[in-house]
């Protein structure tokens, strides 16, 4: 068994549930497609027979392994799923690391779904950033984190008001209080609202590679500068 365990916090893809905010600007039928496509791009980039990756899903009594097995056939026998458990996203992300730390992994890189244009390099920075830190960042232009991976499961997000502008300068004051050493590798942007994929539709006209299922459906949606035509 590899030392890592790659894990995406996701969502099933369900109308009126899934990113809501981009669903005001783009309407919910598309904000589903566009979902599903970041889910498709997320397992083209990560999952294969040399990562161990897995979905922790919400809600909890969806067949997640099924979904992907449609979504991502050719590649759905390399992930593996369970469900979220926790009230608020910091309690469902601290489970995520118990989970995988209690079946044995020495490391673990949670990453968020809202980032389709990952590298997986981003992974293998985390991955070696852990061979001499407790806890590695990669941070998210608005002040939150694309992904965090430690060594062991650690608190370092009780009290922590996710999804604000200071979610990654307070997680790492929480991790020194821990005596936990922090390294920050490369940052990315979440794909929130509609500002945000306008950006990540001009990248992907320059490099489809980087999220080639999204580039497709962003092409056929034929976004401009000031939106959906």
């Amino acid at each position: 068994m590899p030392d890592t365990a790659v894990v995406v916090m996701a969502r099933y893809p369900s109308k009126g549930q899934t990113k809501t905010r981009l669903a005001r600007a783009i309407g919910d039928e598309t904000t589903l497609q566009l979902y599903r496509a970041f889910l498709a791009d997320l397992a083209h980039h990560l999952a294969g027979p040399t990562l161990d990756l897995y979905w922790t899903y919400t809600p909890p009594d969806v067949d997640y392994d099924s979904f992907i097995a449609e979504l991502a056939p050719t590649l759905a026998r390399y992930t593996r799923s369970f469900p979220q458990e926790g009230a608020d996203l910091g309690t469902r992300l601290h489970h995520a690391f118990a989970w995988t730390s209690n079946i044995g992994y020495k490391k673990t890189v949670v990453v968020g779904s809202d980032s389709p244009h990952i590298r997986r390099g981003m992974i293998t920075d985390a991955q070696n950033a852990l061979d001499e830190t407790d806890v590695a960042l990669g941070p998210a232009d608005d002040g939150g984190y694309y992904l965090i991976a430690m060594r062991q499961p650690h608190d370092v997000f009780s009290g922590i008001p996710m999804s604000t502008s200071v979610v990654t300068e307070m997680t790492i004051t929480a991790a020194q209080r821990l005596g936990l050493t922090v390294s920050l590798i490369e940052s990315l942007y979440d794909i929130d609202e509609l500002p945000d994929l306008l950006r990540l539709a001009q990248l992907l006209r320059e490099d489809a590679a980087r999220a080639p299922h999204t580039a497709a459906l962003l092409a056929a949606m034929n976004l401009s500068v000031h939106g959906v035509r």
